[in-house]
């Protein structure tokens, strides 16, 4: 008898399996070329770009002493710009009014409306022709925004607290919101400042709707301390009369004492006249604390530090919140043109190779 012989049948769900790890080692596979490819070429273009700086190394140096001296000869020929800073300190919301004020004065020192610009301030115009800038920011510590921003959290609702970070609360904040704002000014000449910072300052005390605010803050104060005189007044002649009673009870009580406790582990230990002791206490530090509120409100807008007189020279660019001197700034753009130029020469000699070519 012949046997037949069965030829093993493949299971489907192992011919799948194998299906997938071929497909998933050509993935890998192909993964593993693109990233070699990049690799190749990145190191191949930073080696076109050494081998570019060094060919064209002698050029770019030559630039850089060119930016050097033109920064030297600009700062020569051009006036000097000096700076000077004041600290403000702001008793009301005015934040918003500060900032579209100095907007607005740098709108007409942009269109050299000098004279305008001489009336807003109340200035000879001779003071302001040589300003050429105003410029205002938030002062204040990361340590300080984080309270403020704690503050903040605070008020709000667990589910929408968790919502917001310190950087989107930093970009939703309004910077004019703060108390102490700095204000810097650039000008020309460097013996103007004083003035300058003076007239803000009284501009800013002189706006009808604050001083409307101020007026009532003061009144509301006023009445505030008239109200705790009287009842200071008062409590006095309480005191009074209840020591009159009780020096006359104990007159009247014939082999008796009568003491006075101050001090006990019971509410009912303690004498009326010792609650009316601690009332006029309390009314007295209110006081106190109303007169400070009112020397706060005696002004608008105060100017915290010293008003300068004079001015320092500022010889910087700002680029990106990042400072740097000018012959510095030249140096760095000369050089920047020059390997752009070089670049663009050098690409053009690539494109004429296939120019040649069609």
């Amino acid at each position: 008898m012949s046997k037949e012989v069965k030829s093993p049948q493949n299971n489907p769900e192992e011919i799948d399996l194998v299906q997938l790890f071929k497909f998933i080692g050509r993935g890998f596979k192909m993964l593993l070329g693109f990233f070699s490819l990049l690799f190749n070429k990145a190191f191949l273009a930073f080696i076109w770009f050494v081998f570019f700086i060094q060919k064209n190394i002698l050029v770019l140096v030559v630039s850089v002493f060119v930016g050097l001296f033109s920064g030297y000869l600009i700062e020569k020929i051009l006036d000097p710009v000096y700076q000077s800073t004041m600290l403000l300190k702001q008793n009301y919301n005015t934040g918003k009014s500060l900032y579209n004020s100095l907007e607005y004065y740098n709108g007409l020192l942009k269109e050299m409306d000098y004279e305008s610009l001489s009336e807003e301030l109340a200035l000879d115009t001779s003071y302001v022709t040589s300003i050429r800038s105003f410029e205002i920011k938030e002062f204040i510590s990361d340590n300080q925004k984080y309270l403020e921003f704690n503050n903040y959290l605070t008020g709000l609702d667990s589910v929408l607290a968790s919502q917001i970070d310190f950087d989107l609360y930093l970009e939703s904040t309004d910077p004019s919101i703060y108390t102490t704002q700095l204000l810097t000014i650039s000008a020309t000449t460097n013996d103007n400042f004083k003035l300058v910072f003076e007239a803000i300052s009284e501009k800013m005390n002189s706006i009808p709707f604050f001083l409307r605010e101020q007026e009532k803050d003061l009144r509301e104060l006023g009445n505030r301390r008239l109200a705790i005189i009287e009842a200071i007044k008062e409590s006095d002649s309480l005191q009074k009369t209840y020591k009159k009673v009780l020096e006359n009870t104990s007159e009247t009580e014939s082999g008796f004492q009568t003491s006075i406790t101050f001090e006990g582990s019971e509410d009912k230990n303690k004498t009326r006249e010792f609650e009316l002791y601690k009332s006029d206490i309390k009314l007295r530090e209110e006081l106190v604390s109303i007169e400070r509120f009112k020397e706060n409100k005696q002004f608008i807008v105060e100017m915290l530090s010293s008003t300068p007189s004079k001015g320092f020279i500022n010889n910087s660019v700002e680029i990106m919140d990042v400072k740097l001197n000018f012959k510095l700034f030249c140096a760095i753009f000369c050089v920047s043109i020059t390997f752009f130029i070089l670049m663009g020469l050098t690409f053009l000699k690539f494109l004429k190779k296939y120019t040649d070519e069609i």
